[in-house]
């Protein structure tokens, strides 16, 4: 790996030195910061000035093709033994002025902790334009460190914004072949044509449109230019000549290069003259490297150069080691072409790693840190590849998973289940269910005389059964326990009187009238209670409920096995015999199962033992359902207006008919996912419970109204997986922490927002939204959305702890 330098040029100029001067070492996690000062050396100025007008003249004598026209007020009559005898001035200051004793602190600490054998990049950083152009190639550091090469950077800079694309195994080429009077740059066209492994796009003197349009339209990897091009603005703008007629400054296309560098563009390279305006100009859009010529190039130095350079980092050179390369061999043109190894120059955006001609191919390059610091960090955060992220996810999925079964999240998650039931519109009543209750005031009648059991004699109930079915309903659901004989009877010693026209057996002989049992069960009722006497098992429902560890009624039994001993021998529910009788008048018969009940096309399943939803430990048994709850109460009517012909006939025909005991004295009462929401939490009859199971049945086949279920237990896996992946890999490519929060927020939102859609699948109207109603794992799911982007985030921390400074020197 390579290390880099970064010389930071301070407060001050050639005229007056530099009072700090810091260079800072990069290498394997480990940061040096060393201090000096360079003096002031005016001289150097004027020399360089001298050299620079010196280099035109000899070149325009030597009659070489120069890409940049050569002002002949500048020209003056000098020998190549002059010129040689200034560049040799030239280097010389600049090796007195980089040994000046301020600066040895920096170069002895330098030395002392590089290799020889390193990779060094060495970046100066100013904004002086004149440093920029001085050939500080020629320092001797150079000579001892032949892997070392040299940049330019400004002072101010930031990490490039990037959208990553797709891999497409080519690199792509932006070639600009722009004015070429007086010099030939067809061979530059013929070597980016002999490149494998790229798509070469050319633009032959375009106009100021096609090239912005090429730019905005495409993704690029590397623009390049081929052509005239000068300074102006005493050389603080540097312009391009893309056609005969018209001219382009960087700041007339920029918002077109902003473009191409947000899409990827990473490297420019200015085969033409006096390009260090051009790389200034440029490097303020933060592209991350760019190739120049700091002075007038002939043609044939340009084309060798992007020969060689083009071969050795084709050919899997690091960047900095082919432009040294191919700089250096410029060297044996020298003869020809005085200083022709003095051109060429890179100017680097120190947030960025020099990109390699496989990431070029494969659509990589680190262009999004920064600082240097942050570069080192950021190749360390890159190291946490899309499998580590995945394997992440993968672990947190399985602890979630095994947190899940071991009941930690069950209670919240039955709490979100009732919030979520809570969203839901508010539906219509259904019309074919009416509650007859029996009230408090009825049971405390006088004509009652009841001690004891809270309920009415035998002779009432039967003159409400008869009642009832002279309005003709088809099922009658008697949702009383009537396992005792009647106290009003056993207390005046009567046998029944057969000769009355309204007895109680009668009329519970009647089918379709439904009496409830309740089945034993050792741990909460040992005795169980058993139906009423005469009754077949055919025309009995148990009413046995099942309450949650928060005490709320969610699930409904459909039909269980009952215990060899227990009073009550019926395999089926009260709701779904009733429902079973309502729906025979349709036609649509039950199919048992014992994994589930099914009436037409509709299938009830039962939530599976011990994985079900949220449900992890607690016991399902039997063919269990979730309660699909109307938050509307239903149609009802008191004992007294029956028995008082109040109630009119059109409310009972055809209707499932429940009768039940509402009296608050009367410990049969539940709480529901309802109950919370109440301004006074308030339990509801279990009468009306049994509406709802009843009313869920019949709306779900009749009209099409969702019924609630749950995911295969390897579909909760996927879709907790799913989430946390998403977490992850978000978490990974988002750059700032409160991105990364932020995104971690909207995904739990988001959801929040999927998991209630799916559970609040209930009807609009009389047209269901949904067929089935489903409930998602939420709370697992935003735990592991939440964990995944926690555990990624630490991974990249830690990797970016590793990778930052361990010591300081001064």
């Amino acid at each position: 790996m390579s290390k880099l330098v970064v010389f930071s040029l301070l407060g001050g100029d050639l005229n007056q030195g530099f009072p700090v001067v810091t260079a800072q070492l990069w290498h394997n996690n480990q940061f040096f910061k060393i201090t000096g000062s360079l003096p002031a050396i005016p001289e150097l100025s004027e020399l360089y000035k001298r050299w620079q007008l010196l280099y035109e003249a000899v070149h325009q004598r030597l009659g070489s093709n120069q890409r940049i026209k050569v002002h002949s007020q500048d020209i003056t009559n000098i020998s190549v033994n002059d010129f040689e005898q200034v560049c040799q001035q030239l280097q010389a200051n600049i090796n007195a002025w980089l040994k000046s004793e301020s600066f040895q602190n920096i170069e002895r600490q330098l030395r002392t902790l590089l290799s020889r054998d390193d990779e060094i990049r060495v970046i100066i950083e100013t904004n002086i334009a004149l440093l920029h152009r001085l050939p500080w190639h020629l320092w001797d550091f150079f000579e001892d460190y032949p892997k070392a090469e040299l940049a330019l950077s400004n002072h101010e800079y930031a990490s490039p914004q990037v959208v990553r694309k797709s891999p497409t195994d080519q690199v792509n080429i932006l070639a600009i072949l722009g004015n070429s009077f007086g010099i030939d740059i067809e061979k530059d066209r013929s070597l980016l044509q002999g490149l494998t492994d790229t798509q070469t796009t050319f633009l032959i003197e375009p106009t100021r449109k096609e090239l912005d349009e090429q730019l905005w339209n495409q993704d690029w990897d590397i623009l390049f230019f081929a052509g005239h091009s000068a300074s102006i603005a005493d050389g603080e703008i540097g312009e391009i000549y893309i056609n005969q007629s018209e001219s382009l400054t960087i700041s007339q296309f920029k918002n077109a290069l902003k473009a191409a560098i947000t899409r990827g563009l990473k490297l420019a390279i200015f085969n033409s003259c006096d390009g260090i305006s051009l790389a200034r100009n440029l490097a303020d859009l933060n592209i991350p490297q760019i190739i120049v010529m700091r002075e007038g190039v002939p043609d044939l130095v340009a084309q060798e150069f992007l020969k060689n350079f083009l071969v050795a980092f084709a050919g899997g050179k690091p960047f900095y080691l082919a432009v040294r390369e191919a700089r250096e061999r410029l060297q044996g043109l020298e003869n020809d072409f005085p200083c022709a190894s003095w051109l060429p120059v890179i100017c680097q955006n120190p947030t960025t790693v020099p990109v390699t001609w496989q990431e070029l191919r494969s659509g990589w390059g680190d262009t999004e840190t920064g600082s240097e610091v942050s570069t080192k960090s950021r190749i360390s955060t890159r190291r946490c590849k899309l499998w580590t992220v995945l394997l992440s996810t993968v672990i947190v999925t399985l602890s979630t998973i095994g947190l899940r079964y071991f009941g930690l999240f069950e209670k919240l998650e039955l709490q979100i289940f009732d919030q979520m039931l809570l969203l839901r519109p508010k539906e219509e009543l259904d019309p074919r269910l009416l509650v007859v209750e029996i009230t408090e005031k009825d049971i405390q009648s006088p004509q009652e005389m009841i001690t004891g059991v809270k309920s009415i004699s035998d002779s009432t109930l039967a003159k409400l059964l008869n009642k009832l079915q002279k309005h003709q309903p088809r099922v009658i659901g008697l949702d009383i326990y009537r396992d005792f004989a009647d106290p009003l009877r056993l207390r005046s010693g009567q046998a029944p009187n057969k000769s009355k026209p309204i007895q109680l057996p009668t009329e519970l002989s009647k089918e379709n009238v439904v009496v409830v049992c309740k089945g034993r069960d050792r741990k909460h009722d040992p005795q169980g209670v058993k139906p009423p006497l005469g009754v077949p098992e055919e025309r009995q429902g148990f009413t046995d409920a099942i309450q949650d560890p928060d005490g709320i009624v969610r699930r409904q039994i459909l039909m269980m096995a009952q215990e060899p001993s227990s009073p009550c021998t019926t395999p089926h529910s009260l709701s779904l015999q009733l429902a079973a009788r309502y729906l025979s008048y349709e036609n649509i018969k039950p199919d048992f199962n014992e994994d589930y009940v099914q009436f037409g096309s509709k299938v009830f399943k039962r939530l599976k033992p011990g994985r079900s939803g949220g449900y992890q430990q607690t016991v399902v048994g039997g063919i269990q359902i979730l309660v699909n709850y109307r938050d509307v109460d239903y149609e009802r009517v008191s004992l007294e207006d029956v028995l008082s012909d109040k109630v009119n006939s059109d409310w009972l025909k055809d209707k499932v008919v429940l009768i039940g005991v509402t009296a608050n004295t009367v410990s049969d009462t539940w709480s529901t996912p309802y109950s919370a929401a109440q301004q006074n939490y308030q339990k509801i009859p279990g009468v009306f419970i049994q509406a709802q199971m009843v009313s869920q049945i019949l709306s779900a086949v009749l009209d099409k109204r969702p019924i609630l279920g749950v995911l295969p237990f390897w579909c909760d896996i996927l879709w907790i997986w799913g989430w946390s992946s998403v977490s992850g890999l978000i978490v990974w490519r988002f750059r700032s922490h409160s991105d990364k929060g932020c995104a971690i927020f909207v995904i739990v939102i988001i959801l929040y927002g999927v998991c209630a859609i799916a559970l609040c699948a209930a009807p609009f109207g009389s047209i269901a939204i949904f067929k089935q109603a489903v409930w998602l794992p939420f709370i697992p799911s935003a735990f592991a959305v939440v964990t995944s982007g926690v555990v990624v985030l630490f991974i990249q921390r830690r990797r970016e702890f590793s990778s930052t400074p361990q010591f300081l020197v001064e």
